[in-house]
């Protein structure tokens, strides 16, 4: 079993060293990306419900809004998932009888379901039928706050 205490995982060969780091840069890249567009879309989700339907305001919150998704959130999302993925398949990396990797993957798949709801709510807007207020938007915009604090913990601290 791996100490916590590592700072780096045990991968044998140089080449292999090399390819953990770039692969750990790309990962913590694509997860400040998708981060960012997760926090900032249940702002525009916010403003875009005091919006009038219809509305020159609307139909521009509609563009910012798709545009963030399809160009930022839903890329960074599959690059953390993969350059994650990569990481956690290499030997030595995951020690998976801890609990720590068992509750960032938790807190992950909380956070990929979010992601599918902040799209299902785009969609309300596209049709002009969203039902909720700019407050629930707001309140909403704390959880992947909080479930980033959770994976952070977890993958650094390993408490667990």
């Amino acid at each position: 079993m791996q100490s916590r205490f590592v700072r780096m995982p045990v991968l044998g060969k140089s080449r292999l060293n090399d390819l953990y780091f770039w692969l750990k840069a790309c990962h913590v890249v694509s997860v400040i990306a998708w981060m960012a567009a997760l926090l900032y879309l249940p702002r525009l989700y916010a403003y875009h419900a005091d919006a009038e339907p219809g509305s020159a305001m609307s139909e521009t919150f509609k563009t910012m809004e798709r545009r963030l998704q399809r160009a930022i959130m839903t890329p960074a999302m599959l690059a953390s998932v993969a350059f994650g993925a990569i990481l956690a398949a290499l030997p030595g990396v995951v020690d998976w009888t801890a609990g720590w990797i068992w509750l960032k993957i938790a807190a992950l798949a909380a956070l990929l379901a979010y992601h599918g709801l902040l799209m299902r709510w785009r969609g309300d807007f596209e049709k002009d039928v969203n039902p909720r207020s700019a407050r629930f938007y707001r309140i909403v915009n704390e959880i992947p706050t909080a479930l980033m604090i959770v994976i952070v913990v977890s993958a650094v601290v390993k408490p667990f």
